[in-house]
């Protein structure tokens, strides 16, 4: 078992409400589960099925894999965390097990007197590359013995790709997996994790640490404002704001440098969203660009994209081509962590951190208003299912002109026309005032579907002019997170 860590102050109840919903199962039908739990490193995922595990009162074993490491050094790890477990299973504990099948066969025996719980975390570290063989034997055994007896066996993976392909119709596992993803921590949670913290301190807080528990731990740890935390993390390479993102990149690209490359491209241009052409130069030879590197280029975009899920394409609103498409990073820890800190990597290990704070001093104000955008249309979506203001929504997207020289941050729209369009404006001091709103209305006839929208006024504190239909604050936006709206599942 791990040890446990700092992160074990964020109970994630909707993972552990879940789990516990599977084992209530489990428990009522005598027959077993097989769930599978995938979420970006550092996410806290393993720290929660931890908790749930501990807390379960049901006998266990955890075992966690070993990264590149050979399937006898994995068996023989498996076979001690038997023994390794605060509430061991009712066996006895002979040798380390030959093979994958003799450990399985362990666990139906220790279920056929009680109701177990057995967890395989790093499951894709375990296969040895061999997924199909570890996933074979796993089906084999399951459909024989396993799904017939009360256990629970929880795969969890930071390899989302490979997780996900887990339940694909083409793998062993088709039709015996349940799936559930973990995300870092949402906005409400970090509310939750700082207690006393503003709606906008929170929001600050979200766009620089991404929520990953291991940072929101950190920041409440030192009790500083963000702008000085980061002052802080600064004089110290190995500080957890600078050191997760190395820790969560070296684990994503072990043998994709070409994808790493055009990753940190798409990072040192945020907000701007470079084209294709332009991450092509990130990659490209003395030689330049040309279609060699272009369909390189295309490669790396498809595996941040549909592989990893780092990047995402966006199109504006009502866009008819995808000649417009742009990428952002999905994360939003990595966007700070990109322009911030792996530029600035090695003058913060030489003991000059005050230079990437400074360019992060000099970028604050601008950066925090585009680094919010995302998580505000995010936010709006979410509460379309319940704020009336958001009835008819379906989709929160942004607009931009072919030459980038006209944006709007918010076009909600419903199936055939656009409710309404809005402007962020993310200001500690003053608000929207009538000339944003204006600004706003000028461009309304260039979007499509947008002649009749409403005007939406979306800041910190919520305040517009008359001119605005409506608005959101930042407190409306912590409301999308609320645990009563969240999901059980995802």
């Amino acid at each position: 078992m791990k040890a446990q860590t700092q992160t074990d102050s964020f109970p994630r109840e909707h993972v552990h409400r879940w789990l516990t919903a599977r084992l209530d199962e489990v428990r009522e039908s005598g027959r077993g589960q097989l769930l599978s739990v995938r979420g970006r490193r550092q996410a806290g995922k393993s720290t929660a099925v931890e908790r749930f595990v501990e807390t379960s009162g049901v006998p266990y074993v955890y075992v966690t894999g070993l990264y590149r490491m050979t399937e006898a050094a994995q068996l023989e790890v498996a076979g001690e965390a038997f023994a390794d477990s605060r509430m061991p299973l009712p066996i006895d504990l002979p040798e380390a097990p030959a093979s994958w099948r003799e450990w399985l066969s362990r666990l139906a025996l220790a279920a056929s007197d009680t109701p177990i719980i057995a967890v395989l975390d790093e499951f894709p570290w375990m296969t040895g590359g061999d997924t199909a063989g570890l996933e074979g034997v796993l089906q084999m055994v399951w459909d024989r013995v396993l799904e017939k007896l009360p256990v629970l066996l929880i795969l969890i993976g930071s390899d989302l790709a490979m997780m996900e392909r887990l339940a694909q119709h083409d793998r062993p596992l088709f039709g015996r997996v349940r799936e559930l993803v973990v995300p870092a921590l949402n906005p409400a949670e970090v509310s939750a994790a700082l207690p006393g913290a503003s709606p906008m301190e929170v929001f600050d807080a979200y766009i620089v640490t991404g929520g990953y528990p291991r940072l929101v731990s950190d920041l409440k740890r030192r009790g500083t404002p963000v702008k000085d935390w980061v002052r802080e993390c600064f004089t110290d390479d190995l500080s957890p704001l600078v050191a997760t993102g190395r820790l969560i990149l070296e684990a994503e690209f072990t043998d994709s440098a070409a994808a790493y490359r055009v990753l940190a491209a798409v990072g040192a241009s945020e907000p701007a969203q470079i084209g294709l052409k332009d991450i092509s130069g990130a990659i490209a030879s003395t030689g330049g660009v040309n279609k060699t590197v272009e369909t390189a280029a295309q490669r790396a975009l498809a595996t941040l994209v549909d592989g990893k899920r780092l990047v995402v394409r966006e199109l504006p609103a009502w866009a008819a081509s995808n000649r417009l498409r742009r990428y952002r990073i999905t994360d939003p820890y990595l966007r700070f962590w990109f322009p911030y800190v792996e530029r600035y990597v090695d003058v913060i290990a030489r003991g000059r951190g005050d230079l990437a704070h400074a360019a992060f001093e000099r970028d604050w104000s601008s950066w925090r208003g585009h680094a919010v955008e995302p998580i505000v249309r995010n936010a709006l979506e979410l509460l379309g299912a319940t704020d009336e203001r958001l009835a008819g929504v379906e989709s929160v997207l942004p607009w931009w002109t072919r030459d980038g020289q006209v944006e709007v941050d918010v076009v909600a729209s419903s199936r055939e026309t656009t409710e309404f369009l809005g402007t962020i404006k993310w200001r500690e001091k003053t608000g929207i005032n009538e000339r944003d709103i204006a600004a706003l209305e000028q461009v309304r006839t260039r979007v499509p579907r947008s002649a009749d929208a409403k005007l939406a006024a979306i800041s910190p504190e919520g305040t517009a002019p008359a001119t605005a239909d409506v608005a959101f604050s930042a407190t409306d936006l912590l409301t999308a997170w609320a645990p009563s709206l969240m999901p059980l599942s995802w």
